[in-house]
C-alpha cells in the first residue's frame, strides 16, 4: 500500500508561513465500470445537481446522460452495491481551458459512500472552500490540489478518519492543525502553500519552526518519515515518540533540542536512519540503547556524528 512519510523542513515554508507536508505516494483501490447493478436513483440525481452547478469547458460531463450513472466519465460503483464510491473530476492534463468552474453542490453528501474524491487542477476561484466536506466519512483519497478555493479550512476535516491520501495544496487557505490529529492513517499529505500562520503552539508554531515539539506528534502512529532538521526546536524528545511504531527515519538534526534522550526513542525497532546531531543532549548513550534498533544502518547522535561499528550498511 505504499508508504507513509512526513517531511517538515525549513524549505516548505515562505513569507506566508506555508508549509509543505510532502509523503511518499500510495495505491488505492476502488471498483471500476465493470458492474452488476445500475445506480441508485437518489445518487444519480445527486451528480446530475453536481454537474448543474459546474461550467464544463471541454464536455468532460457530456456522458453523464442516461440511468446508469455508474457508467459516465469519473464516476465509479461498487460493483454489488451500485452505489458510487469513486469520483474522479480531476483536470489531469493539466490545460486550464479544460478546467471545471462554477460551485460544487453539497448534494455530494448524498454519496455516502464516496472513497475517492478527486477535484484536482480546476479553476474554483473566490469559492469557498467546500464546508460539508467532513461529512463525508468514508473517505480514502481526497485530492483538492490546485483548485484555488478560499477561505479557512474548517475543523470538520478531522472526521475523515479513514483518510490516506490528503492534498489541499495550492490553495489560498488557512488552518491550524488541530483537525489532523485524528488523521492516523496517512500515508500522503500536502499542505504546500496553505497559510499557517493560524497554527497553534500546540503542535506547530508558525515564524520558522520554533517551540517544542507536542506529544501529539505520538497520533501519527503509522508514520514512516519524519524529518524535522534544520529547524529551531527547542526542548526534548517527547515521550509520545514511542507509539511511531513504524518509523524508519527519524531526522531531528541541526535544531536546538536538549535534555535527555527519552527510553521510548530505543524502542522503535523499525528505525534504519536516526539523525538528532547538533544538539545539546545530556545522558550517556551506550550500546545497550541499540540493542532493538537491529535494522539500523547510519546513525548521527551529538555534536559530531558517531559511527557505531556493530551496524551494518
Amino acid at each position: 500500500m505504499g508508504c507513509l512519510g512526513l517531511r517538515l523542513g525549513n524549505w516548505g515554508w515562505d513569507e506566508r508561513a506555508s508549509l509543505n507536508l510532502s509523503l511518499e505516494t500510495i495505491k488505492l483501490g476502488f471498483c471500476s465500470d465493470d458492474h452488476n447493478v445500475g445506480c441508485i436513483d437518489v445518487e444519480r440525481k445527486a451528480l446530475l445537481k453536481l454537474k448543474q452547478g459546474l461550467t464544463d469547458p471541454s464536455g468532460q460531463l457530456s456522458s453523464w446522460v442516461g440511468e446508469d450513472c455508474c457508467k459516465w466519465s469519473g464516476v465509479g460503483c461498487n460493483n454489488k452495491t451500485g452505489r458510487v464510491n469513486r469520483l474522479d473530476l480531476g483536470n489531469h492534463d493539466g490545460y486550464e481551458e479544460n478546467a471545471f468552474d462554477g460551485e460544487i453542490s453539497p448534494s455530494l453528501l448524498v454519496l455516502k459512500d464516496l472513497e475517492y474524491l478527486d477535484l484536482s487542477m480546476n479553476n474554483f476561484v473566490g469559492v469557498q472552500f467546500l464546508s460539508f466536506i467532513g461529512s463525508l466519512e468514508k473517505l480514502k483519497y481526497l485530492n483538492l490540489s490546485r483548485t484555488y478555493f478560499v477561505g479557512v479550512i474548517p475543523p470538520n476535516l478531522g472526521n475523515l478518519s479513514r483518510l490516506l491520501y490528503l492534498d489541499l495544496s495550492v490553495q489560498t487557505l488557512e488552518t491550524d492543525l488541530q483537525w489532523l490529529a485524528t488523521l492516523s492513517y496517512l500515508k500522503y499529505l500536502n499542505l504546500g502553500g496553505v497559510n499557517l500562520t493560524k497554527t497553534t503552539s500546540y503542535w506547530l508554531p508558525a515564524n520558522n519552526l520554533t517551540g517544542k515539539l507536542h506529544d501529539s506528534l505520538g497520533y501519527l502512529k503509522s508514520l514512516r518519515y519524519l524529518h524535522l532538521s534544520y529547524n529551531s526546536f527547542q526542548g526534548s524528545i517527547p515521550k509520545s515518540i514511542g507509539n511511531l511504531t513504524s518509523l524508519e527515519e527519524f531526522y531531528l538534526g541541526s535544531n536546538q533540542m536538549s535534555g535527555i534522550i527519552p527510553e521510548s526513542l530505543w524502542e522503535l525497532s523499525s528505525l534504519v536512519s536516526l539523525d538528532i546531531y547538533g544538539n545539546a543532549w545530556e545522558g550517556a548513550i551506550t550500546e545497550a540503547h541499540f540493542v532493538k534498533l537491529g535494522g539500523l544502518r547510519e546513525v548521527s547522535i551529538g555534536n559530531d556524528p558517531q559511527t557505531f561499528p556493530w551496524f551494518s550498511t
